[in-house]
């Protein structure tokens, strides 16, 4: 889909690397060209912000599936895959499928299988699948637990310069559990894991990827233990970033309390205090990415006893709104806010997006932050509706999606 008419975006907030200020964004052949104090030309489209924030398009790292009506209301335009499809991502032709599957009105970046069929021994054809359209290696949802073999793909992938994205968990210590170990898990009498599985793992991973001179990301870190060693690794200079979803800044273990399968996740939910050191990391930078882990499961994966049930929510469309609700709790600011759902993701992925900024992809959202909604899973536009969030009452929507300078909603 390319942009036929050059389009102005006026009467907003430009939420840029800079801070919010008021002005319009113009966009010329699929670019942004300026920003700020610029009027629209003739036969130019434009399009009224009303004063609404004008911002980048979500980068959403880490999603299971293609989901295009979930991702179009959440204000997502470019999705990092996982490599856990059916069949895996560990041939050049899968991976160019999936690359290509977005078009028109989605970008769609594939992470490669780390190994092949994602079974954590051989390494995968990484260099010909990043020719294919692979923008990053990851793990799926299983830690490589040879370290051999994951030294070697940490020093493949430093010398194809492709970031290595790892599920840090133990698996010889997680196993199946289905929580956290404590006093939570002990009362509902669910199968559990130490919190220090993650932490594990973590460790590991920073020093295999400090050795082979690697980028590694952690798709995930839900505990204080494994904030410390990403922030005491990022102070030696290693180059470590590292995720986390909504499910893990807005609940706590007591969300299981009464068995909903929605609130079995991967990993599991933590403990208050964990709750909080993820918080205290989005706002201080160790956490560099918030991601969506978008999952929809149907009955047939939920409706089962909790310990039974797979691991994962719908995220998409639930993304901006709980981050937005971090900004409303003054944690952050608008633009750390965009930093971690937009600038950073489309940094590890290497793509010229995630900033309103010229010279940038024109992949754009207005955003009303005080629109009011309540999450429904019967309504949701996910292929399934398993969020944890059901029911509640949150506030921000994007009211128009704009990719490559063509208006895909609004």
């Amino acid at each position: 889909m390319k942009q036929q008419a050059p389009l102005t975006l006026v009467n907003g907030q430009i939420v840029t690397p800079d801070g919010v200020a008021k002005g319009n964004v113009r966009c010329v052949d699929g670019l942004i060209v300026a920003v700020g104090d610029v009027a629209p030309e003739d036969g130019d489209q434009t399009i009224d912000a009303k004063g609404k924030y004008i911002t980048p398009g979500l980068v959403d790292f880490g999603v299971f599936a293609v989901d295009k009506p979930a991702f179009h209301f959440g204000g997502i335009t470019r999705a990092a895959v996982m490599p856990d499809q059916n069949p895996p991502l560990d041939y050049p032709s899968r991976v160019k499928l999936v690359a290509q599957s977005g078009k028109p009105d989605l970008w769609v970046h594939p992470l490669a299988a780390a190994t092949k069929g994602l079974e954590g021994r051989e390494l995968a054809e990484i260099g010909l699948m990043k020719q294919a359209g692979a923008r990053g290696v990851a793990t799926g949802r299983q830690w490589i637990a040879d370290s051999g073999a994951m030294l070697r793909l940490l020093q493949y992938a430093a010398m194809l310069d492709l970031v290595v994205v790892s599920h840090a968990e133990d698996s010889g210590l997680s196993g199946s559990a289905a929580a956290t170990a404590g006093d939570m898990a002990t009362r509902l009498g669910l199968p559990s894991a130490p919190a220090e599985a993650e932490a594990l793992a973590v460790a590991r991973d920073i020093a295999l990827a400090e050795m082979a001179g690697a980028r590694l990301h952690l798709r995930q870190i839900t505990t204080q233990a494994s904030i410390d060693l990403v922030a005491a690794a990022k102070k030696r200079g290693v180059a470590v970033t590292a995720g986390v979803t909504p499910a893990h800044f807005m609940l706590s273990d007591l969300a299981t309390a009464e068995f909903r399968t929605f609130a079995r996740l991967s990993p599991p939910l933590r403990k208050e205090s964990d709750r909080q050191a993820v918080i205290a990391a989005i706002a201080d930078g160790t956490i560099d990415v918030i991601a969506s882990g978008h999952d929809p499961r149907g009955p047939e994966d939920k409706r089962l006893p909790f310990s039974d049930a797979e691991p994962g929510m719908a995220g998409a469309e639930t993304l901006l709104a709980m981050t937005l609700g971090l900004v409303r709790d003054g944690v952050i600011d608008l633009t750390r806010a965009f930093e971690c759902l937009a600038t950073g993701p489309a940094y590890l992925l290497g793509v010229n997006a995630g900033q309103v900024r010229k010279g940038c992809e024109a992949d754009l959202c207005i955003v009303d932050a005080d629109k009011p909604w309540i999450v429904n899973t019967a309504k949701m536009a996910a292929t399934a509706g398993n969020t944890p969030f059901d029911g509640q009452p949150t506030q921000g929507r994007a009211t128009t999606i704009i990719k490559g300078g063509v208006i895909i909603e609004g």
